[in-house]
């Protein structure tokens, strides 16, 4: 039941900008669940189940346009998390207090940003700039951002997407480049830690493992749906309140 309920928490959380990962962290922290290892490459690997849920809605063209883009957005991830797993997995990984204040910073930036209009102003509406335009080092850009959502609670879909957006894709844009970004990147993440671990996971770890991928796969087919409807008329605003709110919860009551 408790892989059930990480599972919908992650299938639901992983494309908004709200940090899947550090809801995975608050929801173990509710349910009383330690932060072990195999709860730490659980939160880890289920997350592939929710990205894989991409495959169902980006078209196979899609792929073929913009895999050199993706590529080198996905690099900077992938050499830094090598580099950092370790740290990651050690300290930070499971850490309420980090979660719990990056989930309140990232939400105070993401109303800065959309109250200010520091990305939308300056590109959307006078670039029309395409996925298929980026240059290599706005993708590196786009990867570097991406990297910080390292750091638990910072959300990886929030920095890909301002990121994309802060070399002048459109929001929608930014967001289906996101979309493609996150399945090297957990892909990747996913096998550095089976990996590490040595795939030494006993039978009723694997099988928790199991429900987890299938159950965030599920529930994440709909809020990619839904996700791609919102940003044509909405910003995030909403989500960086929510964010702070939850933040400080966590932080008071931690």
């Amino acid at each position: 039941m408790q892989a059930l309920i990480l599972s919908a928490v992650e299938g639901v959380t992983e494309f908004l900008p709200i940090s899947s990962t550090g809801h995975l962290v608050l929801a173990s922290s509710l349910l009383s669940i330690p932060q072990t290892e195999f709860v730490k490459s659980f939160e880890i690997i289920i997350q592939l189940g929710a990205i894989l849920a991409v495959t169902g809605t980006v078209s196979s063209n899609s792929w073929r346009k913009y895999w050199k883009q993706v590529l080198f957005a996905f690099l900077p991830t992938g050499v830094l998390g090598l580099i950092l797993y370790k740290l990651i997995k050690t300290y930070l990984l499971g850490n309420v207090w980090v979660t719990a204040g990056a989930l309140a910073g990232g939400g105070i930036m993401i109303i800065l940003i959309e109250k200010f209009k520091i990305l939308t102003t300056k590109f959307q509406i006078n670039s029309k700039s395409q996925i298929s335009n980026l240059k290599s080092r706005q993708a590196i850009f786009v990867g570097l951002c991406q990297s910080v959502s390292m750091i638990p609670g910072v959300s990886r879909a929030m920095a890909s997407i301002f990121g994309g957006m802060g070399v002048g894709l459109s929001r929608e844009e930014a967001t289906q480049f996101s979309f493609l970004l996150a399945v090297p990147t957990m892909a990747a993440a996913t096998g550095l830690d089976l990996f590490k671990s040595g795939w030494s996971f006993s039978g009723n770890e694997w099988i928790l493992l199991g429900a987890g991928f299938a159950g965030a796969f599920v529930t994440a087919l709909g809020t990619v749906r839904w996700l791609m409807d919102y940003v044509k008329k909405h910003d995030f605003t909403i989500f960086g309140i929510y964010r702070i709110v939850l933040g400080l919860v966590f932080l008071l009551i931690s």
